[in-house]
Protein backbone atom coordinates (compact mmCIF):
# COMPACT_ATOMS: atom_id res chain seq x y z
CA UNK A 1 0.00 0.00 0.00
CA UNK A 2 1.16 3.43 -0.41
CA UNK A 3 2.91 4.77 2.55
CA UNK A 4 1.03 7.97 4.35
CA UNK A 5 2.83 11.43 4.57
CA UNK A 6 5.22 11.95 6.92
CA UNK A 7 6.39 15.40 6.42
CA UNK A 8 4.24 17.93 8.32
CA UNK A 9 5.78 20.24 5.73
CA UNK A 10 4.27 18.60 3.02
CA UNK A 11 0.88 17.87 4.44
CA UNK A 12 0.19 21.54 5.44
CA UNK A 13 1.40 22.28 1.48
CA UNK A 14 -0.73 20.02 -0.19
CA UNK A 15 -3.90 21.40 2.10
CA UNK A 16 -2.92 24.95 1.53
CA UNK A 17 -3.46 24.27 -1.96
CA UNK A 18 -7.06 23.72 -1.99
CA UNK A 19 -8.91 26.07 -3.35
CA UNK A 20 -12.44 27.71 -2.37
CA UNK A 21 -14.13 24.65 -2.20
CA UNK A 22 -15.06 24.01 1.34
CA UNK A 23 -13.06 23.23 4.12
CA UNK A 24 -9.70 22.42 2.83
CA UNK A 25 -9.16 18.05 3.79
CA UNK A 26 -6.76 16.68 5.80
CA UNK A 27 -4.47 14.54 3.07
CA UNK A 28 -5.78 11.20 2.39
CA UNK A 29 -4.13 7.99 3.46
CA UNK A 30 -4.64 4.75 1.77
CA UNK A 31 -4.95 3.10 4.91
CA UNK A 32 -5.41 -0.88 4.82
CA UNK A 33 -8.47 -2.23 5.84
CA UNK A 34 -10.80 0.74 5.83
CA UNK A 35 -9.54 4.11 4.97
CA UNK A 36 -10.70 6.41 2.98
CA UNK A 37 -9.72 6.09 -1.11
CA UNK A 38 -8.52 9.54 -2.28
CA UNK A 39 -7.90 10.65 -5.91
CA UNK A 40 -6.65 13.97 -6.81
CA UNK A 41 -7.94 16.88 -8.81
CA UNK A 42 -4.98 19.40 -10.21
CA UNK A 43 -6.91 22.02 -12.39
CA UNK A 44 -7.86 25.67 -12.56
CA UNK A 45 -9.80 26.66 -9.43
CA UNK A 46 -8.92 30.20 -9.51
CA UNK A 47 -8.61 32.70 -12.66
CA UNK A 48 -10.01 32.90 -16.24
CA UNK A 49 -10.54 29.30 -16.42
CA UNK A 50 -11.71 28.23 -13.13
CA UNK A 51 -15.23 28.05 -13.85
CA UNK A 52 -14.09 24.62 -16.03
CA UNK A 53 -12.12 23.12 -13.09
CA UNK A 54 -14.76 23.66 -10.45
CA UNK A 55 -17.46 22.50 -12.30
CA UNK A 56 -15.33 19.38 -13.21
CA UNK A 57 -14.69 19.08 -9.61
CA UNK A 58 -18.64 19.85 -8.67
CA UNK A 59 -19.52 16.51 -11.23
CA UNK A 60 -16.56 13.97 -9.42
CA UNK A 61 -17.48 15.13 -6.12
CA UNK A 62 -21.45 14.25 -6.72
CA UNK A 63 -20.13 10.98 -8.40
CA UNK A 64 -18.24 10.11 -5.31
CA UNK A 65 -20.46 10.90 -2.58
CA UNK A 66 -23.14 9.28 -4.81
CA UNK A 67 -21.31 5.86 -4.39
CA UNK A 68 -20.21 6.67 -0.38
CA UNK A 69 -24.00 7.00 0.39
CA UNK A 70 -24.50 3.67 -1.02
CA UNK A 71 -21.34 2.10 1.23
CA UNK A 72 -18.60 3.09 -0.99
CA UNK A 73 -16.68 0.62 -2.97
CA UNK A 74 -15.80 -2.65 -0.99
CA UNK A 75 -16.58 -0.64 1.94
CA UNK A 76 -13.95 2.17 1.37
CA UNK A 77 -15.45 5.52 1.14
CA UNK A 78 -13.99 8.16 -1.56
CA UNK A 79 -12.49 11.96 -1.55
CA UNK A 80 -11.71 14.02 -3.85
CA UNK A 81 -8.91 16.78 -2.98
CA UNK A 82 -8.57 19.44 -5.12
CA UNK A 83 -5.05 21.84 -5.57
CA UNK A 84 -5.22 24.67 -7.98
CA UNK A 85 -2.89 25.04 -10.81
CA UNK A 86 -4.27 28.17 -12.10
CA UNK A 87 -3.99 26.79 -15.72
CA UNK A 88 -0.69 27.36 -16.03
CA UNK A 89 1.89 24.27 -17.16
CA UNK A 90 4.70 25.36 -14.83
CA UNK A 91 2.19 24.99 -11.75
CA UNK A 92 0.33 22.03 -12.54
CA UNK A 93 3.56 20.11 -12.71
CA UNK A 94 4.53 21.58 -9.05
CA UNK A 95 1.01 20.53 -7.67
CA UNK A 96 1.75 16.99 -9.57
CA UNK A 97 4.88 16.29 -8.25
CA UNK A 98 3.48 17.10 -5.06
CA UNK A 99 0.60 14.64 -5.48
CA UNK A 100 3.04 11.97 -6.51
CA UNK A 101 5.76 12.26 -3.53
CA UNK A 102 2.85 12.36 -1.20
CA UNK A 103 1.84 8.74 -2.03
CA UNK A 104 -1.73 9.23 -0.74
CA UNK A 105 -3.98 8.81 -3.71
CA UNK A 106 -4.46 6.32 -6.47
CA UNK A 107 -5.00 8.64 -9.22
CA UNK A 108 -5.43 12.02 -10.82
CA UNK A 109 -8.38 12.71 -12.26
CA UNK A 110 -10.48 15.88 -14.02
CA UNK A 111 -7.34 17.43 -14.93
CA UNK A 112 -7.99 20.78 -17.04
CA UNK A 113 -6.49 21.73 -20.17
CA UNK A 114 -4.09 20.47 -22.80
CA UNK A 115 -0.98 22.50 -22.00
CA UNK A 116 -1.06 21.68 -18.42
CA UNK A 117 -1.87 17.85 -19.37
CA UNK A 118 1.29 17.90 -21.48
CA UNK A 119 2.86 18.95 -18.54
CA UNK A 120 1.62 16.95 -15.94
CA UNK A 121 0.34 13.57 -17.58
CA UNK A 122 4.45 12.54 -18.47
CA UNK A 123 4.99 13.19 -15.03
CA UNK A 124 1.95 10.81 -13.37
CA UNK A 125 2.99 8.04 -16.47
CA UNK A 126 6.45 7.78 -14.68
CA UNK A 127 5.19 7.57 -11.30
CA UNK A 128 2.39 4.63 -12.43
CA UNK A 129 -0.60 6.80 -11.74
CA UNK A 130 -3.69 6.73 -13.74
CA UNK A 131 -4.81 9.66 -15.58
CA UNK A 132 -8.84 9.88 -15.57
CA UNK A 133 -11.16 11.89 -17.73
CA UNK A 134 -8.96 15.02 -18.74
CA UNK A 135 -11.04 18.03 -19.81
CA UNK A 136 -9.31 18.34 -23.21
CA UNK A 137 -9.74 16.94 -26.95
CA UNK A 138 -6.28 16.65 -27.76
CA UNK A 139 -4.46 14.16 -30.09
CA UNK A 140 -1.18 13.21 -27.84
CA UNK A 141 -3.24 12.17 -25.18
CA UNK A 142 -5.31 9.48 -27.34
CA UNK A 143 -1.66 8.10 -28.16
CA UNK A 144 -2.87 4.37 -27.73
CA UNK A 145 1.16 4.19 -26.31
CA UNK A 146 0.04 5.88 -22.98
CA UNK A 147 -0.62 3.36 -20.96
CA UNK A 148 -1.97 5.68 -17.99
CA UNK A 149 -4.25 7.71 -19.68
CA UNK A 150 -8.28 7.13 -19.52
CA UNK A 151 -10.29 9.67 -21.60
CA UNK A 152 -14.12 10.22 -21.27
CA UNK A 153 -14.87 13.13 -24.32
CA UNK A 154 -14.28 12.84 -27.85
CA UNK A 155 -11.14 14.42 -29.68
CA UNK A 156 -10.63 17.50 -30.86
CA UNK A 157 -10.68 16.34 -34.58
CA UNK A 158 -14.16 14.84 -34.23
CA UNK A 159 -15.56 18.59 -33.11
CA UNK A 160 -13.54 19.83 -35.82
CA UNK A 161 -15.46 17.86 -37.99
CA UNK A 162 -18.71 18.84 -36.77
CA UNK A 163 -17.71 22.27 -37.12
CA UNK A 164 -16.84 22.19 -40.27
CA UNK A 165 -20.04 19.87 -41.59
CA UNK A 166 -22.13 23.41 -39.85
CA UNK A 167 -20.23 25.80 -41.20
CA UNK A 168 -19.42 24.06 -44.73
CA UNK A 169 -22.26 22.00 -45.74
CA UNK A 170 -25.35 23.21 -43.56
CA UNK A 171 -24.21 27.66 -43.30
CA UNK A 172 -22.05 27.01 -46.82
CA UNK A 173 -19.99 29.60 -44.81
CA UNK A 174 -16.87 29.99 -46.75
CA UNK A 175 -14.66 32.29 -45.58
CA UNK A 176 -13.42 31.17 -42.67
CA UNK A 177 -11.21 32.17 -39.82
CA UNK A 178 -9.68 31.34 -36.45
CA UNK A 179 -9.25 32.60 -32.83
CA UNK A 180 -6.77 30.58 -30.82
CA UNK A 181 -5.22 30.62 -27.54
CA UNK A 182 -1.35 30.75 -28.43
CA UNK A 183 -0.02 27.72 -27.33
CA UNK A 184 -0.53 24.15 -27.51
CA UNK A 185 -4.30 23.99 -26.81
CA UNK A 186 -5.03 26.56 -29.22
CA UNK A 187 -2.73 24.72 -32.20
CA UNK A 188 -4.69 21.42 -31.16
CA UNK A 189 -7.51 22.89 -32.49
CA UNK A 190 -6.09 25.08 -35.11
CA UNK A 191 -4.74 21.61 -36.51
CA UNK A 192 -8.20 19.43 -36.29
CA UNK A 193 -9.58 22.13 -38.24
CA UNK A 194 -7.33 22.11 -41.17
CA UNK A 195 -7.39 18.78 -41.39
CA UNK A 196 -11.03 18.73 -41.54
CA UNK A 197 -11.18 21.69 -43.93
CA UNK A 198 -8.45 20.26 -45.87
CA UNK A 199 -10.79 16.98 -46.48
CA UNK A 200 -13.21 19.36 -48.38
CA UNK A 201 -10.67 21.17 -50.68
CA UNK A 202 -10.78 24.08 -47.87
CA UNK A 203 -8.20 26.43 -46.31
CA UNK A 204 -8.85 28.77 -43.56
CA UNK A 205 -8.83 32.42 -44.64
CA UNK A 206 -7.05 34.26 -41.71
CA UNK A 207 -6.44 33.68 -38.30
CA UNK A 208 -5.83 35.06 -35.40
CA UNK A 209 -4.17 34.55 -31.42
CA UNK A 210 -4.11 35.85 -27.84
CA UNK A 211 -1.91 34.89 -24.69
CA UNK A 212 -3.26 32.18 -22.37
CA UNK A 213 -4.49 34.03 -18.81
CA UNK A 214 -5.46 37.32 -20.79
CA UNK A 215 -7.82 39.00 -22.54
CA UNK A 216 -6.25 40.62 -25.04
CA UNK A 217 -8.21 39.44 -27.94
CA UNK A 218 -9.00 43.16 -30.00
CA UNK A 219 -5.97 43.33 -31.97
CA UNK A 220 -6.79 39.33 -33.66
CA UNK A 221 -10.15 40.62 -33.97
CA UNK A 222 -9.78 43.77 -35.91
CA UNK A 223 -7.42 41.64 -38.17
CA UNK A 224 -10.45 39.45 -39.01
CA UNK A 225 -12.76 41.75 -39.71
CA UNK A 226 -10.13 43.44 -42.19
CA UNK A 227 -10.37 40.16 -43.56
CA UNK A 228 -14.05 40.27 -44.00
CA UNK A 229 -14.35 36.78 -42.37
CA UNK A 230 -18.29 34.78 -42.34
CA UNK A 231 -17.37 32.64 -39.22
CA UNK A 232 -15.01 32.44 -36.61
CA UNK A 233 -14.33 29.04 -34.73
CA UNK A 234 -12.96 30.19 -31.66
CA UNK A 235 -11.08 27.80 -29.23
CA UNK A 236 -10.11 30.12 -25.75
CA UNK A 237 -11.21 29.99 -22.46
CA UNK A 238 -14.85 30.96 -22.05
CA UNK A 239 -13.58 34.78 -20.05
CA UNK A 240 -11.27 35.53 -23.69
CA UNK A 241 -14.12 34.15 -26.18
CA UNK A 242 -16.69 36.55 -24.33
CA UNK A 243 -14.37 39.48 -24.77
CA UNK A 244 -14.13 38.17 -28.43
CA UNK A 245 -18.13 38.76 -28.49
CA UNK A 246 -18.49 41.61 -26.65
CA UNK A 247 -16.09 43.74 -28.62
CA UNK A 248 -17.06 42.51 -32.10
CA UNK A 249 -20.58 43.49 -31.50
CA UNK A 250 -19.80 46.41 -30.09
CA UNK A 251 -18.11 47.38 -33.15
CA UNK A 252 -20.78 46.27 -35.30
CA UNK A 253 -18.85 42.88 -36.71
CA UNK A 254 -21.31 39.68 -36.68
CA UNK A 255 -19.67 37.02 -38.10
CA UNK A 256 -21.05 33.46 -37.12
CA UNK A 257 -19.08 31.87 -33.65
CA UNK A 258 -18.35 28.74 -33.71
CA UNK A 259 -16.92 27.44 -29.93
CA UNK A 260 -15.33 24.30 -28.66
CA UNK A 261 -16.66 22.72 -25.80
CA UNK A 262 -13.42 23.73 -24.18
CA UNK A 263 -14.78 26.81 -23.74
CA UNK A 264 -17.02 25.71 -20.89
CA UNK A 265 -20.68 26.41 -22.15
CA UNK A 266 -22.38 27.21 -18.75
CA UNK A 267 -19.60 29.46 -18.19
CA UNK A 268 -19.89 31.50 -21.34
CA UNK A 269 -23.46 31.69 -21.17
CA UNK A 270 -23.26 33.08 -18.22
CA UNK A 271 -20.79 35.94 -19.32
CA UNK A 272 -22.82 36.42 -22.24
CA UNK A 273 -26.51 36.10 -21.64
CA UNK A 274 -28.82 37.25 -24.21
CA UNK A 275 -25.87 39.06 -26.03
CA UNK A 276 -24.56 35.68 -27.55
CA UNK A 277 -27.67 35.07 -29.03
CA UNK A 278 -26.62 32.55 -32.33
CA UNK A 279 -22.96 31.75 -30.53
CA UNK A 280 -23.05 27.69 -31.63
CA UNK A 281 -21.09 25.86 -28.89
CA UNK A 282 -19.78 22.11 -29.85
CA UNK A 283 -20.52 19.65 -26.95
CA UNK A 284 -19.04 16.44 -26.04
CA UNK A 285 -21.59 14.67 -23.66
CA UNK A 286 -25.10 14.21 -23.88
CA UNK A 287 -27.46 17.48 -22.94
CA UNK A 288 -27.34 17.66 -19.29
CA UNK A 289 -30.92 18.76 -18.55
CA UNK A 290 -32.77 16.50 -19.99
CA UNK A 291 -33.88 14.01 -17.57
CA UNK A 292 -35.58 11.51 -19.87
CA UNK A 293 -31.96 10.57 -20.50
CA UNK A 294 -31.53 8.01 -17.80
CA UNK A 295 -27.96 9.20 -16.90
CA UNK A 296 -28.84 12.56 -16.75
CA UNK A 297 -31.84 12.03 -14.06
CA UNK A 298 -29.04 10.40 -12.28
CA UNK A 299 -26.64 13.03 -12.71
CA UNK A 300 -29.33 15.58 -11.60
CA UNK A 301 -30.33 13.41 -8.38
CA UNK A 302 -26.94 13.12 -7.22
CA UNK A 303 -25.92 16.98 -7.92
CA UNK A 304 -28.81 17.83 -5.73
CA UNK A 305 -28.03 15.74 -2.98
CA UNK A 306 -24.79 16.90 -3.32
CA UNK A 307 -25.55 20.62 -3.09
CA UNK A 308 -29.12 21.47 -3.40
CA UNK A 309 -27.74 25.09 -4.47
CA UNK A 310 -25.75 23.63 -7.29
CA UNK A 311 -26.36 24.51 -11.27
CA UNK A 312 -26.33 21.81 -13.58
CA UNK A 313 -24.72 22.01 -16.26
CA UNK A 314 -21.87 20.68 -19.48
CA UNK A 315 -19.13 21.04 -17.44
CA UNK A 316 -20.45 19.02 -13.96
CA UNK A 317 -21.93 16.22 -16.29
CA UNK A 318 -18.70 15.34 -17.43
CA UNK A 319 -17.30 15.75 -14.56
CA UNK A 320 -20.32 13.20 -13.01
CA UNK A 321 -19.21 10.88 -16.21
CA UNK A 322 -15.42 10.85 -15.37
CA UNK A 323 -16.43 10.31 -11.60
CA UNK A 324 -18.66 7.27 -12.64
CA UNK A 325 -15.90 6.46 -15.01
CA UNK A 326 -13.06 5.54 -12.40
CA UNK A 327 -15.71 4.26 -10.19
CA UNK A 328 -16.52 1.49 -13.28
CA UNK A 329 -12.62 0.14 -12.19
CA UNK A 330 -12.34 0.37 -8.48
CA UNK A 331 -13.79 -2.86 -7.22
CA UNK A 332 -11.76 -4.55 -9.48
CA UNK A 333 -8.61 -3.21 -8.53
CA UNK A 334 -9.14 -5.16 -4.75
CA UNK A 335 -10.34 -4.29 -1.32
CA UNK A 336 -6.85 -2.50 -0.86
CA UNK A 337 -6.26 -0.79 -4.00
CA UNK A 338 -2.77 0.65 -4.81
CA UNK A 339 -1.76 2.66 -7.82
CA UNK A 340 -0.66 -0.12 -9.41
CA UNK A 341 -4.09 -2.32 -9.03
CA UNK A 342 -5.94 0.41 -9.99
CA UNK A 343 -4.24 0.85 -12.86
CA UNK A 344 -4.03 -2.44 -14.05
CA UNK A 345 -8.05 -2.47 -13.82
CA UNK A 346 -8.65 0.71 -15.89
CA UNK A 347 -6.67 -0.63 -18.59
CA UNK A 348 -8.86 -3.81 -18.36
CA UNK A 349 -11.92 -1.52 -18.86
CA UNK A 350 -13.77 -2.77 -22.45
CA UNK A 351 -18.17 -1.85 -22.43
CA UNK A 352 -18.66 0.35 -19.76
CA UNK A 353 -22.57 0.94 -19.48
CA UNK A 354 -23.62 4.51 -17.52
CA UNK A 355 -27.13 3.72 -17.08
CA UNK A 356 -27.77 3.26 -20.96
CA UNK A 357 -24.69 5.77 -21.74
CA UNK A 358 -22.21 3.33 -22.86
CA UNK A 359 -18.37 3.96 -22.98
CA UNK A 360 -16.09 1.61 -25.22
CA UNK A 361 -12.44 0.96 -24.54
CA UNK A 362 -10.17 -1.51 -26.07
CA UNK A 363 -6.90 -2.28 -27.40
CA UNK A 364 -5.33 1.22 -29.13
CA UNK A 365 -8.43 2.90 -27.59
CA UNK A 366 -7.82 5.21 -24.49
CA UNK A 367 -11.51 7.33 -25.28
CA UNK A 368 -14.31 6.40 -24.01
CA UNK A 369 -17.15 8.46 -25.88
CA UNK A 370 -16.97 9.39 -29.59
CA UNK A 371 -20.11 11.47 -30.32
CA UNK A 372 -20.33 15.46 -31.23
CA UNK A 373 -23.46 17.31 -30.98
CA UNK A 374 -24.07 21.42 -31.43
CA UNK A 375 -25.70 23.81 -29.39
CA UNK A 376 -26.51 27.66 -29.77
CA UNK A 377 -26.86 30.37 -27.05
CA UNK A 378 -30.89 31.24 -28.07
CA UNK A 379 -31.99 35.07 -27.81
CA UNK A 380 -33.43 34.37 -24.65
CA UNK A 381 -29.68 34.20 -23.69
CA UNK A 382 -30.73 30.20 -22.86
CA UNK A 383 -28.78 27.29 -24.49
CA UNK A 384 -30.58 25.07 -27.14
CA UNK A 385 -29.60 21.99 -28.71
CA UNK A 386 -28.91 22.85 -32.48
CA UNK A 387 -28.04 19.18 -33.60
CA UNK A 388 -29.23 15.80 -31.75
CA UNK A 389 -26.94 14.37 -29.76
CA UNK A 390 -28.08 11.05 -30.85
CA UNK A 391 -25.64 11.82 -34.29
CA UNK A 392 -22.41 10.88 -33.93
CA UNK A 393 -19.56 12.31 -35.36
CA UNK A 394 -16.68 10.54 -36.88
CA UNK A 395 -13.17 11.54 -35.81
CA UNK A 396 -10.56 11.99 -38.91
CA UNK A 397 -8.19 9.21 -38.89
CA UNK A 398 -5.50 11.46 -36.99
CA UNK A 399 -7.80 10.54 -33.82
CA UNK A 400 -7.89 14.65 -32.63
Amino acid sequence: MPKPLVLAARLLTLCALVSGLGTAPVAAQQAPGGGDLAFAQVAPLAGPAAALGTGMNLGIRAAFEEANRAGGVLGRKLRLEAFDDGYEPETSAERTRAVIAGNAHLALIGAVGTPTSQATQPLAEAAGLPFIGPFTGAAFLRDPKLRNVFNLRPSYGAEAEAWVQHLVETRASRRSAFLYQDDSFGRAGLAALEAALAKRGLQLTARGAYVRNTLAVKTALLGLRRAGVEAVVLVGAYKPVAEFARVAHRIGYRPEMVNISFVGTDALLAELGAEGAGVVISQVVPYPFDTDIPVVARYQAALAALDPAANGGFVSFEGYLTGRLALAALAAAGPNPTRSSYLTALQDLRDVDLDGLQLQFGPGDNQGLDQVFLTEISPAGTIAELTPAATPVPAPGTGG
